[in-house]
């Protein structure tokens, strides 16, 4: 129990630290991976830690369907559908985007679970949000009329009881952190839409664990990463009733690897997940981990990151990311040479 919220268990941990030598050679520190892509259900990923505590919340309310929002190949609603599928739960998803041209990467996986995905575009005399919670509104009366009770998820998982999975995630890599006797630890996170980073700043403040934390913004966002931090740091405390002060600087957060925009395809990216892949036969995808890696190496060339400095960075999943069209038409360029017909 986290801040007297209870979970539904259903993960294997702790996941693995691993040590990337070859990597850790090249680059000059002690690289390793919190292997949070090795989650048990959908093809893993971290989601499935937050879902932990969203689906108990769910059921104490006496849901019988999860529905969540993201873009049309959110690995959170793949997640979502996975967590529901196996609870005996209906699951939907809700994209403001338009039809890729395919089903396939997590669309295809969605399908595969049952899960309908609800595509709308947006018309751009309104903002995003204003069409998504539209469209929210009209599925969520669909499936009621169907006699769902229907509990509804953020992006992401990432609210006051999502990020409580890595606050749990923040005490279990100190314990390993510890047993494996490193010393001056900087853990490094994806920043996406913030509920895995903050659990683990949160969890990292309160029980005071041996570790620092950096995380990688792969977007932008209005008002910049240390201000959505704080402000999403202010909805917890009041929620939980901490007493605990957390600003801006508070925060370890950049920008400057988030390549201008969310999920956009990037010749440096791919070059890092080729070089991870090669070196450490460890896969990442061009959304998440491959730009946080990215940006580790920069980091690493910068001075940002010291020589011989210890560093976990949590491998987040999002592998059908790379099956997506628009990333894997520049891969599929790129790789051509590769394959020989004799």
């Amino acid at each position: 129990m986290i801040l007297g919220h209870e979970k539904c268990s259903f993960l294997h941990l702790p996941t693995p630290i691993d040590y990337m030598k070859n990597v850790s050679e090249d680059l000059g520190i002690n690289l390793y991976l919190k292997r949070d892509d090795l989650t048990c259900l959908g093809v893993g990923g971290n989601k499935l830690r937050k879902l932990e505590y969203l689906l108990k919340d769910a059921k104490n309310k006496g849901a019988t369907m999860l529905l969540t929002v993201g873009g049309a190949q959110t690995n959170h609603g793949r997640l979502t559908a996975a967590v529901a599928t196996k609870h005996g739960m209906k699951a939907a998803i809700v994209a403001v985007d338009p039809y890729p041209g395919e089903i396939s990467a997590n669309l295809l996986l969605d399908g595969i679970m049952g899960c309908p995905v609800y595509l709308v575009k947006s018309d751009g005399s309104r903002p995003d949000s204003e069409v998504e919670a539209e469209a929210v509104k009209k599925v969520t009366e669909e499936w009621e009329a169907k006699g769902e009770k229907v509990y509804f998820i953020p992006t992401g998982g990432s609210n006051e009881i999502g990020m409580l999975g890595y606050y749990d995630c923040a005490l279990e890599l100190a314990g390993q952190i510890r047993e494996m006797g490193l010393e001056d630890t900087r853990v490094v996170s994806t920043v996406g839409s913030f509920g895995t980073y903050m659990g683990l700043a949160v969890g990292q403040r309160l029980e005071n664990l041996p570790f620092r934390l950096t995380g990688i913004g792969i977007s932008p966002k209005d008002g910049g990463l240390k201000n959505y931090a704080a402000e999403y740091y202010q909805r917890i405390k009041a929620f939980y009733g901490l007493k605990e002060e957390m600003g801006p600087d508070d925060f370890d957060v950049t920008s400057d690897y988030d390549r201008g925009a969310y999920n956009n395809p990037v010749k440096e990216v791919r070059e890092a997940i080729y070089y991870m892949g090669r070196r450490e036969a460890i896969i990442l995808d061009p959304c998440y981990t491959g730009k946080t890696f990215a940006g580790i190496c920069e980091m690493v060339k910068e001075g940002k990151i010291r020589k011989g400095e210890n560093v976990v960075m949590l491998h987040t999943g999002g592998l059908p990311g790379i099956y997506t069209k628009h990333h894997r038409v520049e891969f599929e360029k790129e790789l051509e040479g590769y394959i020989h017909i004799i």
